[in-house]
């Protein structure tokens, strides 16, 4: 549904436009029709921009792309025709009702009168929003607000929509709603490509993900495939503040240890074989050294141990 081979775009910086910061550093995408595709990473990876090059808000600098079956340099336009686009900050107006919204921007895309409000009534319906569709926007929480941005995305039936962040700022259970959403959407046939930062959203959503930095992708595919990646387990110690050095030393040199990361100062995180087995003895070898832990986690890799592999940081600290 949408591939991609080389997609670059920089832009000018500094005072004076002299230094070139380059966003995206060439990315080649194979998104398969009818899955969730993610881009995850840190915030400044290269995500919106990427997003905003495939809905063709802005103009790569180079490379070349398809998106359900158009042309992304040769025929924009088509591309308009057959994707959806739901930005981070929405594009819902204070003073107009979802009903209003709806049908404008079914009527945007060509749609005669009595189709417009057609579909405007079934969208109400299937994101839930018949409740409160004749009051102005500015009386909705976030989550409705959201679930009207959504289903803006989706009024004209596109083939692809371009989620960018789309649950940054919502409480769980408005994230929840809008998360049911966007699978409804999945099992109706729609390939829906979302951004995000937030590691249990790719998780929980995406069927496939790419892991982006920098503006490269730094690692892609199912999310238990990608943790796979990671043998062993993930062992959290929290300890005294001032205390992660010498437990480091001490653990450091240990066979069933095959890395150790400094969390803090109060804090580390370690990579082992059999994290159950090893546990009884890294206690062990930390009574010796003086060290008492305050906490014991052990985690089967996570995403961020994915992102950590790959650029040597976690994603909240980038």
């Amino acid at each position: 549904m949408i591939e991609t081979k080389g997609l670059r775009k920089s832009y000018p910086s500094g005072r004076r436009g002299q230094t070139v910061v380059d966003a995206v550093r060439g990315i080649d995408l194979d998104v398969r029709a009818g899955e969730i595709f993610g881009f995850l990473g840190p915030n400044g990876a290269g995500k919106t921009t990427t997003l905003r090059m495939l809905a063709t808000l802005i103009r790569p600098d180079g490379g070349e792309a398809l998106i359900a079956g158009a042309d992304l340099l040769a025929d924009p336009a088509e591309v308009r025709r057959r994707i959806g686009y739901v930005a981070q900050g929405g594009g819902t107006t204070d003073v107009v009702t979802a009903r209003e919204e709806l049908v404008l921007q079914a009527r945007m895309y060509g749609t005669g009168k009595a189709e417009a409000q057609q579909r405007t009534e079934d969208a109400l319906k299937a994101f839930d929003l018949t409740e409160f569709a004749d009051r102005p926007c500015s009386t909705y929480s976030g989550g409705q607000r959201r679930r009207v941005d959504i289903a803006l995305g989706v009024i004209h039936a596109p083939q692809v929509l371009f989620l960018d962040e789309p649950t940054v700022g919502l409480d769980p259970a408005s994230r929840g709603q809008v998360w049911a959403e966007i699978k409804r959407l999945r099992t109706e046939g729609m390939t829906v490509v979302v951004t995000t930062h937030y590691l249990e959203e790719a998780d929980a959503l995406c069927d496939r993900v790419a892991i982006v930095d920098h503006g490269q992708v730094v690692a892609e595919g199912t999310s238990e495939a990608l943790k796979r990646e990671i043998s062993g387990d993930v062992v959290l110690l929290g300890i005294a503040a001032g205390e992660s050095g010498p437990a480091a030393d001490a653990l450091r040199d240990q066979p069933y240890l095959d890395r150790l990361e400094l969390q803090g100062e109060d804090g580390l995180r370690l990579y082992l074989q059999d994290g159950a087995a090893a546990i009884p003895q890294l206690l062990r070898v930390l009574d010796g050294a003086g060290v008492v832990p305050r906490t014991v986690q052990l985690q089967r890799p996570s995403l961020d141990d994915v992102f950590l592999a790959r650029t040597g940081r976690s994603i909240d600290q980038s």
